[in-house]
Parts: C-alpha cells; sequence; structure tokens
C-alpha cells in the first residue's frame, strides 16, 4: 500500500492505496477505521485484499491520523458521512496513471471498523445507488449509551499517559499480552498533535449520544453485508453486531472467538479469509 495525500474541501487528507496488479479485479474497496486511530491499524488486510481486487483504499478519516484535524468542525456521523461521500466521488484517489478519462467506476464496498462502520452503514443509507456491500467490523451505531470502556478510552485520549493508555488497550484485546508498546506509544503521539483531542472527544460525543433505529436501517436491508465480532469485546459487546444481524436481512454474523475489539489485528489470517470468501461471492 502506498502512502498517498489529497486535498478535500481545503483540508489535507491522507490515505494509502493498493498498487495495481495484473490479477486484481476491477472493484473499489475502501477501508475506514475507528476513533482514535488511522489508516495503520488495518495492518496488512487491505495489502493481501489487494491482490484480488484494486483499487484498494484506506483513509485517514479526517481529525485522526495523517489527515488535518479542524477545531472548526463538529465530527458528528452526518459529517464524517459527507467526508466518505467525498472521498468516494474524489477521482484523484480512485484514478489510476492508465484509466481513461471517461472511464466509470463500479460502486464502493465499504470495510469499516467500530467508528468507521457507523459512518459505512450511514454512507451506504443515504447513497444507496454509491455502495455495493458492507463489511462491519465490531461496529458501533447501535449504542444508547457508551460503554465503561468507551468512557475509559475517552480519558486515557484526554489524559494520555503511557499507563492511561495501555490499560485501555489491553482491556480491548481478548490476549491482552498481545498488545504491542508501539501502538501505545503511536496513540499518545498522534492525540497529542493539535486539534487531535478535540476531534477525539467531538467524534466520540456524537457518535455515543446518537445511534441507528430500525427504520433507517431498514432501507438498506437487502444490501450483501459481513458483520464481524470479537467474541471478547467489552468497547462494543457481541450484542450489538448481533442487532445489526437482525435487522439487514441479507448479512451474515461471523464471531471470532479469543478476540476483542479488533479481530482483524489478532486473528488476520481468519479475519482476511472471512472478508476475502464473502467479497469474492458475486452474491
Amino acid at each position: 500500500m502506498k502512502e498517498n495525500k489529497v486535498i478535500l474541501n481545503d483540508f489535507k487528507i491522507r490515505y494509502l492505496k493498493s498498487e495495481k496488479r495484473n490479477s486484481s479485479k476491477m472493484k473499489n474497496i475502501l477501508f475506514i477505521h475507528g476513533l482514535g486511530s488511522s489508516s495503520d491499524r488495518w495492518l496488512d488486510i487491505p495489502d493481501a485484499l489487494s491482490r484480488y481486487f484494486h483499487p484498494v483504499v484506506a483513509v485517514d478519516l479526517i481529525g485522526f491520523g495523517g489527515s488535518d484535524k479542524p477545531v472548526t468542525v463538529d465530527y458528528t456521523i452526518e459529517y464524517f458521512s459527507k467526508f466518505i461521500r467525498d472521498v468516494i466521488d474524489c477521482k484523484q484517489i480512485w484514478r489510476n496513471d492508465d484509466d481513461g478519462e471517461d472511464e466509470d467506476r463500479p460502486k464502493t464496498i465499504i470495510v469499516g471498523h467500530s467508528l468507521g462502520g457507523y459512518i459505512g452503514a450511514k454512507v451506504a443509507i443515504e447513497g444507496q445507488d454509491l455502495i455495493e456491500k458492507l463489511v462491519l467490523v465490531d461496529s458501533s451505531g447501535m449504542l444508547r449509551e457508551p460503554t465503561p470502556l468507551l468512557e475509559q478510552y475517552l480519558n486515557a485520549a484526554l489524559n494520555p499517559s503511557f499507563e492511561n493508555v495501555k490499560i485501555v488497550f489491553e482491556q480491548m484485546l481478548g490476549n491482552p499480552a498481545l498488545l504491542n508498546p508501539m501502538i501505545v506509544d503511536t496513540f499518545i503521539k498522534r492525540i497529542n498533535l493539535p486539534g487531535a483531542k478535540y476531534a477525539f472527544k467531538s467524534a466520540f460525543e456524537n457518535s455515543t449520544t446518537s445511534y441507528f433505529d430500525s427504520s433507517e436501517l431498514q432501507r438498506i436491508e437487502n444490501m450483501p453485508a459481513l458483520i464481524i465480532c470479537g467474541a471478547a469485546d467489552k468497547l462494543i459487546p457481541v450484542a450489538h453486531s448481533k442487532r445489526f444481524n437482525k435487522v439487514l436481512k441479507r448479512s451474515q454474523l461471523q464471531i471470532v472467538e479469543n478476540t476483542g475489539h479488533a479481530p482483524f489485528a489478532e486473528k488476520p489470517s481468519m479475519v482476511f479469509d472471512i472478508m476475502r470468501i464473502f467479497l469474492t461471492n458475486n452474491k
């Protein structure tokens, strides 16, 4: 995956994009990370999928990662949804050098983790003509209030000592021993950047005080969807993924045992295979 930057609505946005391979099938896949994270959190999953599909893009949400972090905006789900629709519409992000000027682009498949799943589902609801399939990984959007671990996460982000962040990140894993201290260091470095704490707090407050009702999700009940969750997720427990599965009639639910909030980080090979099978299925 190659790191790139683009100016979108006057803000600098960082994203990773796959290199074109002869074996890749033309299919737009967009990865959206979770709260306080970045495109790097997906590790090797996007690159591995690029052996089968192209282009694969993993974007840093505005306010996070290497993208600009304005303090003049309210980071609502609606704001993020508009941002992602602009990403999808941005030809500079998706085009290859050998594409024709008027070459039609396929619909986009969104893979969203946590907050990214909430945003992805919102984009699908508002632009069903844009989205082909959804992959929701430990997605928010069904919470009626923050879970205790989410509250701890907010506190750690606003008071980012190594110990505060480490304790929270360990609880996000099915196996705390797997925590890489570099992930803690990277989070602390990024949350201390200008505007980062504001973006985190604003996105946290907006995403934990709003949620989908059944009538909203019923608008995409016939869209193919894959719902993945860690069996030991304490941040957004399995029950919330089961609610998505119940409303989205064409969805399949995969619960990954012995993993927490990011099963793709704890069992990458298994999660990659689950995604690959779903994405290569034409139904």
